[in-house]
């Protein structure tokens, strides 16, 4: 997917939502209350407990337990009252949803959110180590928000997420940026009002980021980014370990919910009114494979969720190795169970993916491809290419050519490597010279932009089903939203439909998005 297409993907105004969490209205002044002593120990109680990749890389088996009893501590329920907080997200889905849950927990503590980074009391920045660019943006914020801090120094200002999990970025932080108060990574989120308590009453920077992961704790509270779509995890971590990959350690092992939990989350957010439901995971369709005491997989859990009474429900990312057949039996059922499946497939080459220790050939991954398409002859597939990889051959780059034209992807995430410190494949000697990497990466988005365009034009004239999420950014008189196969869709329409599952007549299909008129008769599907 090129930058275009990520802008496009990107117009929607997303309408306004109340956050999903409860808010209590007790004595705001609790802390101020404290004794001079308390204060005091307060004030030098701080934690530091810094990232070690090397306990990451060798964790245990050791056993998950599942908690229900989180709960703000008393002395910080209402500490936020009168303060405001805004987070900033980079990277993936997963990340977007602990944003949903960190802005939970601190709307429970009385913060109200904000957009506006001077009137914030408190800036997170949920951060993504997965490619370096992305490093790059956060330590560049980072260096923005210096003077701010310097106009607010009661401003907290925090690094989370999974660049935290790192000891190159923590060492380079503490060095460095001594504007930043607190830092914390992916397995402690549960614990941000105990970090923010250390962080307001601390003399020194508050660093807690757990190198093994931690427990799965179910009763989060979440404030959702609109009312129409919903992220709902149903596991973390990975066991992979592609030799570019840092998230086994910065995400940690696998670990599944229960499927009782998974399921009463989709009846609540059905019963709230969501359209669409999206189930994450680092690798989605391993779900299940930690249970010791069942044969229990993500088929059986969408074969369940099938059955209640929500429009759409999706799921990302998946690894091909673990698409088995029960899913796609269950998939193939359709319903609410959408055919728009993101397959990452990284590499045409059985060499290179080799190398990359996504244990699969090319071979078997068509194979894959076939076995879906047969059961699901319309499916839309899209995914992610890595070109470039250390010493990759022309050879095995038009690999990777020949094999997006044999399945006919509709859209790709692609990218150069990006060589991540602490994987094996950063250890490789790169023989590529960049300009070949980027004519490689110019040349597959043209492929991938072609290929998009002409799976477009079979939608014109057709009539679509479409979850109408908000307005165009560009243009406030038209509304926009996505078929249930992933597509974008501009059209004129009546305020009223935001939320709604409305027919729309394809009028102009473009790249990698439609334009369309608004069908009188539409009914919302159920």
């Amino acid at each position: 997917m090129n930058e275009q297409q990520r802008k496009q993907q990107s117009q929607i105004k997303q309408p306004e939502n109340p956050a999903d969490v409860k808010s209590d209205a007790d004595n705001m002044d609790r802390l101020k209350n404290m004794s001079s002593d308390d204060l005091i120990s307060k004030y030098f109680e701080t934690t530091y407990e810094p990232p070690n990749l090397n306990k990451a890389r060798k964790r245990g088996r050791d056993d998950v337990e599942v908690h229900y009893n989180f709960g703000i501590p008393e002395d910080m329920e209402n500490i936020g009252e009168g303060r405001k907080f805004m987070i900033r997200t980079y990277g993936c889905q997963m990340n977007e949803h602990d944003t949903e849950v960190m802005a939970g927990i601190l709307s429970e503590m009385g913060y109200e959110s904000t957009d506006d980074q001077h009137e914030a009391d408190i800036i997170l920045l949920n951060t993504c180590a997965i490619r370096e660019n992305a490093e790059n943006k956060v330590f560049g914020e980072i260096g923005h928000l210096k003077a701010l801090k310097r106009e607010k120094p009661d401003l907290i200002l925090g690094v989370c997420g999974c660049m935290s999990q790192e000891e190159k970025v923590v060492n380079r932080i503490m060095q460095k940026h001594p504007q930043v108060d607190l830092i914390f990574g992916t397995h402690n989120i549960h614990r941000l009002p105990q970090l923010v308590k250390e962080a307001m009453f601390g003399k020194e920077k508050v660093v807690e980021v757990w190198s093994k992961e931690g427990d799965i704790i179910e009763n989060l509270p979440k404030s959702r980014k609109g009312n129409i779509k919903a992220w709902v995890n149903i596991m973390y971590g990975c066991d992979k370990f592609c030799t570019y990959c840092i998230v086994p350690m910065t995400r940690g092992k696998e670990r599944s919910r229960l499927p009782e939990d998974i399921i009463q989350e989709v009846r609540q957010l059905a019963a709230q009114g969501y359209k669409e439901v999206t189930l994450l995971g680092q690798n989605v369709n391993a779900y299940g494979k930690d249970f010791e005491d069942s044969e229990y997989g993500l088929g059986d859990l969408m074969d369940e969720l099938h059955k209640i009474d929500i429009p759409r429900i999706r799921f990302t990312t998946s690894h091909p190795r673990d698409f088995d057949d029960r899913l796609i039996e269950v998939l193939a059922q359709g319903g609410n169970l959408l055919d728009h499946i993101h397959l990452p497939v990284q590499s045409g080459s059985s060499e290179i993916l080799k190398k990359m220790n996504r244990k699969y050939t090319r071979e078997e991954y068509l194979e894959l491809v076939r076995k879906i398409r047969k059961a699901m002859p319309n499916a839309t597939l899209t995914t992610d290419i890595i070109v470039g990889f250390p010493n990759e051959t022309e050879e095995q780059f038009e690999e990777t050519m020949s094999l997006v034209e044999e399945v006919g992807f509709e859209a790709a995430f692609t990218f150069i490597y990006s060589p991540r410190e602490g994987t094996p494949a950063a250890r490789k000697k790169d023989n590529i010279p960049e300009e070949v990497k980027k004519q490689r990466l110019y040349r597959l988005n043209e492929l991938v932009n072609k290929q998009s365009a002409e799976s477009m034009k079979q939608y014109k004239d057709q009539v679509v089903k479409v979850l109408v999420e908000g307005e165009s950014k560009k243009d406030p008189d038209v509304l926009a939203g996505y078929t249930e196969r992933n597509k974008l869709v501009n059209f004129k329409g009546p305020e009223s439909a935001i939320g709604s599952i409305v027919d729309v007549r394809i009028t102009e299909a473009k790249t990698w998005s439609l334009n369309g008129v608004m069908v009188e008769t539409t009914a919302e599907v159920k």
